[in-house]
């Protein structure tokens, strides 16, 4: 997932109660557990690193004990009354041969009836759920008679499900017909479906919808063979996946082939220029599977969903979600598609096993990323991102609520699973892997990789799990190459490590030189800026000081018509700076900006910084009109700045 953000906004708190976590490791470094802590050198069958379980403090699944392997769905969907209907059948294996529950999660679901199937047979048998807790909804216990091989759960969602948005014909492009859409991650599938929602847990998932006829229903999934646009479409996903992979889209959708395995779904109205900006996605492809192994999953589509996606982007398999703030017109935001292509090895089918260990997702997949887009653009730009990405994560990491937050492996009283999607876990993990490939030698660390994918295709794994199979296969090989302490500094220790690259850019370093010089009093017509990319812009207008007067930014307004942008990170940037220097003429724009744009990354920061410098009323006014069209997990987010 693209989902840039400061440290959370929401404490909620330890949800579940700290005992849930105390299986696992303390998140400070190791210690006492090689004698030699700056080398590999291990004595045999000695482990350098500690052994975590994957114990996850955000589910209430009994999944050691007994583990979903596939869910089959059923499923009405219901525009007017804002639900999901009918049923889940769910089978399992039983890893304790003593266990007699099925315990699942469910949020602000309603249960019509529960089944289990014995010997062919369906009869019914007892549950209980449990109450309701507003992060992580209810414990869903199904007693499982002797001989049980599956259940079938009959229910139904609510109108307030987090992890679907229901649009109204308004709110879309075309003005005609309702929209729905999922985004599950990282634990709102259980508000669509009773299931073990819990990403240490795979599972496979067949499932049928029905919708209003006219319009056409897409999944994560291998879509209905037919194609046609009827009102009754089958899907299959053979390969097993987490929950939160799980996704649902319905609507007035078109498609547009871009090869023969890749296309893209979108509304009509932006269905080829969408096209047209993701053009490149194949060459992406190549150039991931000629360093990482063949792309396993079949087809890659990608769906334009509407302004209302709280997202950059969602990597579920086979259908990627994307923001149409990606459509700049120049390809100058694709990097987003090449992280949502990249989490097809990195976090779909290698999988963080809990959301403590989220840089094993994100971290690989911004290194992987930044890797292709080199290859495809060259190297100059893949600086520039790095560049962009050094400057966000000492931003996040100096506005994090905790230090333990700062650190790659995320502390066990983690305290929602929002907390871990902070550049922390996108660009400290990026560095990390960079600081490897520096030592390492980048041939010798790409054929690491591409094994280390292979390796644990398809499973859920922690932060603990790759440092043993980087010791034993890497870091043995070479154990010079990186001290203990140096890997213990990113993974476990808070704050930014001394051996984080200083990417360095020339473009970057003569944009600061035309803005050194137009402040020192030059004219604003001297600025080269011509050829700019929107990297180049962001570099220019991030590091603009504070002390700018209000005829600097007047001036460089007329200029450039920054306050009518739209490329929406050049607006972001440009209106972060107003805000702060209180630049009146911009507020009129970031108000029609607030109002068509719900991507969190732009509007939570935004909402934030109005807040922090006195402009909580104006903000609240707009805020109160713009709020109904963002998605429920913007909302809450929102709300909570708001809240204070």
């Amino acid at each position: 997932m693209n989902f840039t953000s400061t440290a959370s906004i929401i404490a909620l708190g330890a949800v579940l109660g700290l005992s849930a976590c105390s299986g696992e490791q303390n998140t400070q470094a190791p210690s006492a557990v090689n004698e030699k802590a700056d080398g590999a050198g291990a004595e045999a069958n000695t482990p350098t690193w500690p052994v975590s379980e994957a114990i996850d403090a955000f589910t209430h699944a009994n999944y050691n004990d007994v583990r979903v392997t596939n869910v089959d769905l059923d499923l009405d969907v219901l525009f007017d009354e804002k639900v999901l209907d009918g049923t889940a059948e769910i089978d399992f294996e039983r890893l304790n041969a003593d266990a007699v529950t099925l315990v699942l999660d469910a949020n602000d679901l309603t249960i019509a009836s529960v089944d289990a199937l014995v010997n062919g047979d369906w009869a019914p048998t007892d549950y209980t759920m449990g109450p309701d807790d507003a992060s992580v909804g209810s414990r869903f216990e199904i007693k499982l008679p002797d001989g049980a091989d599956k259940v079938r759960v009959a229910y139904r969602t609510s109108p307030e499900a987090e992890g679907l948005q229901w649009l109204s014909p308004a709110q879309t492009a075309g003005k005609t017909h309702p929209f729905l859409f999922s985004q599950n991650q990282p634990f709102f599938a259980r508000t669509m479906a009773p299931l073990q929602d819990t990403p240490a847990v795979r599972m496979t998932y067949s499932a049928t919808l029905r919708t209003p006829p006219e319009l056409l229903a897409l999944m994560s999934a291998r879509q209905d063979e037919e194609g046609v646009r009827d009102g009754d479409y089958t899907f299959d996903m053979a390969q097993p996946i987490p929950s939160y992979l799980l996704a649902i889209v319905v609507g007035d959708i078109e498609f547009k082939a871009i090869n023969d395995h890749i296309g893209v779904y979108a509304e009509r109205d932006i269905l080829t220029a969408a096209a047209e900006e993701f053009e490149d996605t194949p060459a992406m492809e190549q150039a991931n599977a000629a360093l990482y192994g063949p792309y396993r999953w079949a087809r890659y589509d990608m769906m334009v969903l509407p302004p209302s996606f709280p997202f950059g982007g969602m990597e579920n398999p086979r259908l990627s979600f994307l923001t149409p703030t990606l459509i700049a017109g120049d390809k100058s935001l694709t990097n987003v598609v090449a992280h949502e292509l990249a989490h097809s090895w990195s976090g779909n089918l290698v999988t963080n096993a809990t959301w403590r260990d989220a840089w094993l997702n994100e971290g690989f997949t911004s290194y992987v990323e930044n890797r292709v887009m080199e290859a495809l653009y060259g190297e100059e730009r893949a600086v520039m991102e790095r560049s962009l990405d050094l400057a966000s994560l000492k931003r996040d990491m100096a506005d994090a609520e905790r230090p333990e937050l700062t650190a790659l492996k995320m502390p066990a009283d983690l305290g929602h699973p929002d907390d871990a999607f902070s550049q922390v876990s996108y660009a400290g993990g990026m560095f990390f892997l960079k600081l490897l490939e520096e030592r390492f030698g980048r041939d010798t660390f790409d054929a690491f990789v591409r094994e280390y994918f292979n390796h644990f295709a398809f499973q859920s794994i922690t932060t603990e799990d790759f440092l043993t199979y980087f010791e034993k296969n890497l870091w043995a090989m070479n154990p010079d190459a990186v001290t203990k302490s140096e890997i213990d500094a990113w993974v476990y220790e808070p704050g930014l490590p001394d051996t984080v690259e200083n990417p360095h850019s020339d473009a970057f370093e003569n944009v600061s030189a035309q803005q050194a010089a137009w402040l020192a009093g030059g004219a604003v017509e001297s600025i080269e800026s011509a050829g700019w990319t929107t990297h180049e812009w962001l570099h220019f207008l991030n590091t603009l000081p504070a002390e700018m007067t209000l005829d600097q930014f007047t001036t460089l307004d007329a200029q450039y018509s920054l306050s009518q942008s739209q490329n929406a990170e050049t607006a972001f940037a440009w209106f972060m700076k107003a805000i702060a220097a209180d630049y009146g003429p911009a507020f009129e724009p970031l108000d029609a900006f607030l109002m068509r744009v719900g991507r969190g990354k732009f509007i939570y920061r935004l909402y934030q910084t109005l807040v922090d410098n006195d402009r909580r009323d104006w903000a609240t006014g707009v805020y109160s009109r713009a709020r109904p069209g963002y998605h429920p997990i913007a909302q809450r987010r929102i709300d909570a700045i708001f809240a204070g």
